[in-house]
């Protein structure tokens, strides 16, 4: 059906000029974006801004709600510097970048950081030192410390993505990484330090492995790790050059850039069964979600998306069908991918996806996804239509046309601003520097995209200049949570070739005013639009019994504010990251929460009662809360 022209896209841009006016869909009788590259869609006009700047890099306004600032140079994160490659990226393996996972690996209630990063071929073949990943610690004042080396955390491979669980159930946070080449698995030491065991565990993995995800699938009470495998790649020999046939099949509206990944082999995924000996096996075949396809796997979550208290598996693919693997009960999956709705767009093509997130933002308990894809394409919103079917309502609901020229990685549902509704944020960033050389509309580092939801209904927050929003970046691993404790979401994301970024989140009310380590506001912005006082509460699970420690697979529901919402304990999901495991609600103007029910991972069920709101609680599977 063929829609108009999405009136988000002037919420997005107010000052917007369109080369030419699409609804969307390639223009008619174009030929694709790429011969062999991760589009799935077909060009479309660019799109610019009144003084002639992709859209991704401009459309900025000078006065607006500040949302985000990012203080990572003040916070102590730019000793970290993101590497990998070459800058020309002649080959997909350059193209990835990194992730990023927030955990608190020492127990103090902070979260810390931990950013992975990328290599070199020099630095593979010996012949330069490897770049290493890092650990910052959270120093409880608005800073960090790099506390790498004495953690023992630097990775040194060809780092893509870092999902942190505690899969042992001590009480510590252990980290997965996930490379090109072997992966590894850090085991927390409860010192400071962490060994890798990923050779005794049986996790290695040892091909191209990307975005994986924790769970417990089979409701034992302990963490099994599922790892999307990527390509196949064989280290090409950079002594020669590229083949000028192969130049001419790859290539993106016409101009040579890097193969793949069509052309190229996939890489299956692998589920691995904690044994609870501290070893893993790998069950991906028999329980029926090894990728026999070998389709190009990007990102996966556990989480159930059909009601029935079994955690399922998604996998989101580059540039082939996604996967829903429905959870059977009995240690397999049904593969749901096609009937669900789920493996493609509402155009019946599959996307070059690359994240998912995953939450209820209309608040009727069912758990909805969205995919970010590559540019020339727009991003899916799938809505959970019950019993684990789903529909594409982008267009629907005016998201889709302004997030075409947009190439997405990092994702997920959170709720910004405290309404009691889940907001949507999108990390972006292209994979080939040929863009900026070229009239298509796009940039190869790209601002991001948070999406406000205002009681169900969708639109772009502006993007004001000097802000977080407006900066521009090759961004690929996001994470958010509360950094600083103070009850507002934060973000961090991993960006290529660069220093991260560390957007605090500096949403402002009425009452309280500025938080405590925001900095100066843009020259410009709306300092006077404070909104009422927005409270908001915090849960730590802590599963006991059949549960795991972590309480991955919870689902917590909370009555506050004339409505119920829903909130799962979740590990990956966003491109190759993973986020606070903190389960936080936004509570609008409610100062009271009238009910808030837990069912754990091992199908029990509790109801406990908040005493005060504004706080973060811990709460313990059959023991209560304690603040």
């Amino acid at each position: 059906m063929i829609k108009l022209l999405s009136i988000a896209i002037l919420l997005l841009t107010p000052a917007l000029v369109c080369a030419q006016a699409t609804a969307g869909r390639p223009v008619e009788g174009s030929q694709p974006a790429s011969s062999s590259g991760a589009t799935t869609g077909g060009a479309h006009p660019a799109t610019y801004d009144t003084e002639h700047r992709p859209i991704t890099a401009g459309g900025f306004v000078k006065s607006g709600p500040v949302v985000f600032q990012d203080i990572a140079a003040r916070a102590g994160l730019n000793s970290f510097h993101h590497t990998v490659g070459t800058p020309d990226k002649n080959y997909i393996l350059e193209t990835l970048g990194s992730g990023v996972t927030l955990l608190d690996y020492d127990n103090d209630g902070w979260l810390d950081i931990y950013l992975v990063n990328g290599s070199t071929y020099d630095a593979l073949a010996g012949k330069a030192k490897p770049a290493s990943a890092a650990l910052f610690h959270n120093n409880h004042d608005g800073t960090f410390t790099d506390v790498t080396t004495k953690a023992g955390v630097s990775n040194d491979r060809w780092g893509i993505g870092a999902v942190s669980a505690d899969y042992d159930n001590d009480g510590f946070p252990d980290i997965f990484v996930s490379n090109y080449g072997k992966s590894r698995l850090y085991h927390n030491n409860h010192n400071g330090t962490f060994t890798d065991v990923a050779e005794k565990a049986g996790v290695t993995f040892d091909g191209w492995a990307t975005g994986a995800t924790w769970g417990d699938y089979d409701g034992d009470g302990k963490l099994d790790l599922f790892v999307p495998g990527y390509v196949h790649f064989d280290m090409p020999d950079l002594t020669k050059p590229r083949d000028n046939a192969n130049i001419a099949f790859c290539s993106f509206r016409g101009v040579p850039t890097m193969c793949g990944p069509h052309g190229l082999k996939g890489e299956g995924d692998k589920l691995f069964h904690n044994n609870g000996d501290g070893t893993f096996t790998d069950v991906s075949t028999a329980a029926g979600v090894a990728d026999k396809n070998t389709y190009f796997g990007l990102a996966s979550l556990f989480i159930d998306v059909n009601g029935d208290g079994k955690p399922d598996l998604l996998v989101a693919d580059d540039s082939t069908p996604n996967y829903l693997y429905l959870n059977k009960g009995n240690g397999t999956f049904d593969d749901a991918s096609y009937a669900s709705g789920y493996a493609l767009n509402e155009s019946g093509r599959e996307t070059a996806s690359m994240g998912i997130a995953a939450g209820d933002y209309l608040h009727n308990g069912r758990i909805d996804l969205f995919n970010t894809t590559f540019s020339d394409d727009y991003k899916p919103l799938y809505h959970n239509d019950g019993d684990g079917n789903f529909t594409d309502v982008s267009y629907q609901l005016g998201i889709a046309e302004p997030s075409v020229p947009f190439l997405g990685w990092g994702t997920a549902f959170f709720d910004y601003d405290n309404d009691g509704w889940l907001d949507l944020f999108l990390a972006n960033g292209h994979v080939y520097p040929q863009v900026d050389r070229n009239n298509w509309g796009t940039s190869f580092k790209q601002r991001p995209l948070l999406i406000h939801n205002v009681n169900g209904k969708l639109a772009f927050v502006p993007a004001v200049e000097n802000t977080g929003l407006a900066k521009l970046q090759a961004a690929r691993g996001m994470a958010y949570g509360d950094l600083f404790n103070d009850g507002r979401v934060d973000i961090v994301t991993n960006n290529m070739d660069d220093t991260p970024s560390l957007f605090l989140n500096v949403t402002r009310d009425a009452t309280t005013g500025e938080p405590g380590f925001a900095p100066a506001l843009a020259e410009g912005a709306d300092t006077t639009s404070g909104s009422p006082k927005h409270h908001w509460v915090t849960l730590r699970l802590v599963g006991t019994g059949k549960s795991n420690r972590d309480a991955i697979g919870s689902i917590v529901y909370l009555t506050a504010n004339g409505f119920r919402q829903r909130a799962d304990v979740i590990a990956g999901g966003s491109f190759a990251s993973s986020s606070d495991k903190r389960v936080h609600f936004g509570l609008g103007s409610s100062a009271t929460v009238e009910k808030c029910d837990i069912q754990w991972p091992d199908g029990t069920h509790e109801t406990i009662a908040l005493p005060a709101v504004d706080a973060i609680y811990t709460v313990t599977q059959g023991k209560g809360l304690s603040k």
